[in-house]
């Protein structure tokens, strides 16, 4: 203790206490933030994810009474090219933070590692870091969701028949990881035969055309499931151009409008969902964290939900 005293006495000990408290972890404040969200393309899922994203600004506002901008900023094609043009360009304007839903983790690498190098607090949604880089992430289980839905095609089928798996991007993690979760499942039953294989690169049209030429490929497909948001409503209209409802199960993915209506139609049976609202309001979250100097988790896992017509109601 005496030693204690001394060197709190000291010249050495040229801060004062106010001084080091507002150094401390989550102390450090200002007027005003900018957060940048980028996801993968033009889409409604990303919307909903602007939507948790805006309620996070709001709630900041409110309760700390700083100023917080959400700049949403998305390409309008799943290009890889065209979403590190978005990132570079904002890193010369020096937000406060970044969040990203990465189409291509190599692909995105430089332009994180750039961020990285100027003290830009980064996030990355509904997907993974890339190997070696330690960003903090916030999604769900992409695999534990995929096998959901694989799961219940296989029930619904009685475990015997063939099925497709529409990939949608193949660079994403998150797709790669749901479409290789699903031929995982479809392994385990010797009885279910994966015949194709879509690519719709996050595009509702593009699905509804791989979807429609699968089927007139294999006319006795029986099942679908998918690894993006777009693929399953393009999917569900396919089945309905071709007036294969009742001949085909769809079991989908993530919770669109058009994908919950699909369900309560009948079109689909279900669907296996993660929170785009939570994910985009959790990215605004840990960047503010970051921004404030606090420690972060590693990874905000924020769950899924399996839709059916009996729990979706309406």
């Amino acid at each position: 203790m005496k030693k204690l005293a001394t060197l709190l006495a000291g010249a050495a000990f040229a801060l004062p206490l106010a001084a080091l408290a507002e150094e401390a972890p989550g102390t450090v404040k200002k007027d005003s933030y900018r957060f940048l969200i980028v996801p993968k393309v033009v889409h409604p899922w990303f919307d909903k994810v602007n939507d948790g994203a805006q309620m996070a600004a709001a709630a900041l506002q409110a309760q700390t009474g700083a100023s917080v901008e959400i700049v949403y900023s998305a390409p309008q094609s799943a290009d890889v090219v065209q979403q590190v043009q978005i990132v570079e360009s904002a890193i010369s304007t020096r937000p406060d933070g970044i969040a990203i839903d990465l189409l291509d983790p190599e692909g995105n690498r430089a332009s994180l590692e750039a961020a990285q190098s100027q003290d830009i607090p980064l996030v990355l949604f509904d997907s993974v870091p890339p190997e070696g880089m330690a960003i903090p992430y916030i999604g769900s289980d992409f695999c534990e969701q995929a096998k959901i839905a694989s799961r219940r095609l296989v029930e619904v089928l009685g475990g015997e028949g063939e099925v497709a798996i529409m990939m949608g991007v193949p660079t994403a993690p998150n797709h790669s990881i749901r479409a290789d979760c699903h031929r995982q499942v479809f392994a385990e039953h010797p009885g279910i035969k994966v015949v194709a294989e879509g690519i719709d690169n996050d595009s509702i049209e593009i699905a509804q055309q791989q979807a429609s030429a699968i089927m007139q490929a294999n006319p006795n497909l029986k099942g679908w499931v998918a690894s993006d948001a777009a693929g399953p409503i393009g999917i569900g209209q396919a089945i309905i151009e071709a007036g294969k409802q009742g001949e085909v199960t769809l079991v989908g993915l993530d919770n669109l409008p058009e994908m919950l209506d699909m369900i309560r139609s009948g079109v689909a049976d279900s669907s296996s969902a993660s929170q785009p609202e939570l994910q985009g309001y959790w990215s605004v979250m840990l960047l503010w964290q970051q921004a404030t100097g606090a420690p972060v988790p590693q990874f905000l896992d924020t769950g899924n939900a399996f839709l059916t017509k009996e729990n979706l109601g309406g």
